[in-house]
């Protein structure tokens, strides 16, 4: 028989997660893996009513989610993923312009852009102050369209996959889903992102182009045709798609092990502000990693968009395999870091706003073996 472990020490003060008696509930948060739902069925304990006079054991029984406005795997469901992830994704890009401004500037001219305070500087003195967010709109518009493909795609290939597997291998592989799933989602989400991508590129780096994407649009398929819009398509999977397997599935398992190694309460027991508070510290966590992984095709993507004609060749011949892993990366990590993080926090906080659960934290039970 298991006995407790109360002498166990965590990394979290309790004061931080403890609920309070007013939202005292027994409602598990997440997700657990049934004969109908593979990994994404919640589960609701009812406490006794005064109408259960025998004082007999709780009834169990099994709703979507908890406290729900929306039926989970519905397409109002769906829809609500999809909209977190446009409000998650597009303002964040969008608030980080700045930093990504200096960075692309960086990897198409060293020379002058030689560090991210002199490249600020160099942003500061050639274009003012307005200068900081040139390029906000083919950004916000691009990935509030590439959010919201790839959240409410993730969540839906998740099931997808989830289904196809069983309950009992959904269980065993779930990080082996999580990266099939969002791989599927950001194939969709970048044919979505590339055009508002190649527009700012071009915008950000290279003077006098164009003031931004009214302007920048139309003479950018004047001289390259609509084709020339999806130059960049292959480099910026070679750049998404890794760091999106890595966003989700480095994500779900951090947040995993922080619920099972540094904070005692259980989830379902923990308030939702601190349960935002670990979505955003599992997501910085998660975006150092994704911006590594994804470096040397961000430098790719950079460099194609900012030249006609340019090649991967020529990018490598220029930087060379150092300069294309390397070059821009500290600002980088700095930026997806808090982007990431800040992302995650924002889909969650909307998914908690319209009655859904926060995203991870709950491991599956494994599925009872067979007689």
């Amino acid at each position: 028989m298991a006995v407790a472990d109360n002498s166990r020490q965590y990394l979290i003060p309790n004061f931080l997660y403890s609920p309070s008696v007013s939202s005292k509930r027994l409602f598990d948060l997440d997700v657990a893996v049934t004969s109908n739902h593979g990994l994404y069925h919640s589960t609701f304990i009812s406490e006794p009513s005064a109408s259960n006079s025998n004082g007999g054991v709780p009834r169990s029984f099994v709703i979507p989610a908890p406290r729900e406005k929306i039926e989970m795997f519905s397409p109002a469901y769906y829809a609500a993923c999809t909209a977190g992830g446009i409000l998650s994704c597009g303002l964040t890009h969008t608030a980080v312009t700045p930093l990504d401004l200096v960075k692309c500037n960086m990897q198409i001219d060293p020379s002058k852009y030689k560090s991210i305070t002199s490249g600020f500087g160099v942003l500061l003195k050639e274009q003012g102050v307005k200068g900081f967010f040139k390029g906000w709109a083919p950004t916000l518009l691009g990935y509030s369209a590439q959010g919201a493909c790839k959240m409410g795609l993730y969540e839906f290939f998740k099931k997808y996959y989830s289904d196809i597997a069983g309950p009992e291998y959904a269980s065993k592989y779930k990080t082996l889903i999580y990266l099939a799933g969002s791989a599927s989602a950001e194939v969709i989400a970048d044919v979505a992102l590339c055009p508002m991508e190649a527009i700012k590129v071009r915008v950000q780096t290279q003077p006098g182009f164009a003031r931004g994407l009214s302007d920048g649009l139309p003479k950018f398929i004047r001289s390259e045709g609509y084709v020339g819009l999806y130059k960049g398509l292959v480099p910026l999977w070679g750049r998404q798609i890794p760091y999106t397997m890595m966003k989700f599935a480095s994500f779900e398992t951090i947040v995993e092990l922080l619920y099972k190694h540094a904070i005692p309460t259980p989830k379902e027991q923990c308030s939702k502000s601190f349960q935002l508070g670990v979505s955003f510290a599992g997501g910085y966590i998660a975006g150092v990693f994704c911006a590594i992984v994804s470096h040397p095709a961000d430098n790719l993507v950079s460099f194609l968009n900012n030249a006609k004609g340019a090649t991967a060749g020529d990018a490598i011949k220029k930087l060379g395999l150092w300069g294309l892993f390397t070059r821009g990366l500290p600002l980088r990590i700095a930026m997806i870091g808090t982007l990431t993080g800040a992302q995650w926090g924002i889909y969650d906080a909307f998914k908690v706003f319209v009655g859904l659960p926060t995203t991870g934290g709950v491991t599956p039970p494994p599925a009872a073996a067979k007689a």
